[in-house]
């Protein structure tokens, strides 16, 4: 199936109880049992519900997976992922994350003997100089959040293999529809499904999509032991969501280009960060691994002092500030005092996060209502 047909129809077939095309919200706990043992494949629901299954396996197609697992948030299936790890290991990871996995890696796991290298990833040639037999993870995200930095998915997947490393790459930024990793060498992909995936910025949900069935087991053993698992109204939600990816993500593409365009050249604007643009570092990569470049932008304000900065956040009409992204609305965020705060202000200057950064997610408005708010913010 080609991606439009498999976002509506993967996973989901009519109810066999009542022919209802869309998959019913089981909202059970728990489920009969003919005889201790013998059930029809559904025990107790943080273990597996229908319609949680019917997501995971829609999760799966739409990243060419065989495998798909549905969590409570990002950093559910996140945390999944490093309780793989025993303490004594190494990973590798970029200097430029999401500030929910900076503090993940730093204040929960590195106090388990889990050490982590947070390097410049835009070439992967660097990972051959950290790694070392202690080494057991590599964690990339690409685009970056929120500096846009490009990583060559391919040649770390080439790395990786050759080391014997698990590769997982968080695939937010991009979505399913503009990337798949595990086509380019990934072991396993993260989601935070909250974001472009359900699409409407009323559900909070993570995923993990894999193709290896024992990495699949140790994960689920891992899903059902630890509980960070959706219920069946968001599962419901999100398979709803996704009906609609292949459209939203066109038009947050366009939006997205026409918005950087404006930006680029703008009196206020000092740097832009957005991957669709010829002189854009790793740009061909982009242009490789991506079938376009998506609606996530951020700039730094020229000449913009904190209090100016925030300022020029809270002015917008149109764009909401808040934080998030992927929603069909268009939001504003500063990373330094929100999703990034956790960071310590040393490593995110060195990233490139300064005080004058905004985030921009570009909704799916008509996009003149989003150029004339920009307009009259930056005035």
């Amino acid at each position: 199936m080609k991606f439009g047909t498999k976002a509506i129809h993967a996973g989901q077939e009519p109810d066999p109880t009542t022919g209802a095309i869309m998959t019913p919200i089981y909202q059970t706990s728990t489920y009969w049992q003919k005889s201790p043992g013998d059930n029809k494949g559904y025990e107790y629901s943080r273990g597996t519900n229908p319609t949680r299954k019917a997501l995971e396996d829609c999760l799966a197609a739409l990243e060419n997976a065989k495998f798909g697992l549905a969590f409570s948030s990002g950093m559910g299936a996140t945390d999944a992922v490093m309780k793989l790890l025993a303490p004594g290991d190494e990973v590798i990871t970029g200097n430029d994350l999401y500030g929910g996995s900076y503090r993940i890696f730093t204040k929960i796991y590195a106090n388990y003997g889990i050490k982590f290298h947070f390097l410049d990833l835009s070439n992967p040639d660097i990972i051959n100089e950290y790694v070392n037999d202690k080494t057991k993870l590599v964690w990339i995200e690409t685009p970056t959040n929120p500096t846009m930095q490009v990583v060559d998915i391919e040649a770390v997947g080439k790395i990786t293999k050759a080391k014997n490393l698990l590769f997982v790459v968080d695939n937010t930024f991009a979505s399913p529809y503009l990337q798949n990793p595990i086509d380019l060498g990934a072991d396993v992909v993260m989601h935070s499904v909250t974001k472009y995936i359900g699409g409407h910025s009323d559900v909070v949900m993570g995923a993990l999509m894999l193709n290896d069935e024992e990495l699949y087991k140790k994960l689920w053993f891992i899903y059902n032991a630890c509980g960070a698992t959706p219920g069946p109204m968001d599962s419901f939600l999100v398979l709803r969501g996704i009906k609609t990816l292949h459209l939203r993500m066109k038009a947050h593409c366009e939006n997205g280009r026409q918005v950087a365009e404006f930006l680029k050249n703008h009196p206020r604007v000092e740097k832009i960060y957005w991957p669709g643009f010829p002189d854009s570092k790793n740009h061909d990569i982009a242009k490789k691994q991506m079938r376009d470049f998506g609606g996530m932008i951020s700039i730094v304000l020229k000449g913009a002092d904190l209090q100016e900065t925030f300022r020029i956040a809270s002015s917008f009409k149109v764009f909401a500030l808040a934080e998030s992204l992927g929603g069909v609305e268009s939001l504003i965020n500063h990373p330094v005092s929100m999703t990034h705060g956790s960071i310590p202000k040393a490593e995110r200057d060195k990233a490139g996060v300064v005080d004058n950064l905004l985030r921009l997610s570009v909704g799916v408005e008509d996009i003149e209502d989003l150029l004339e708010d920009l307009k009259q913010a930056l005035a």
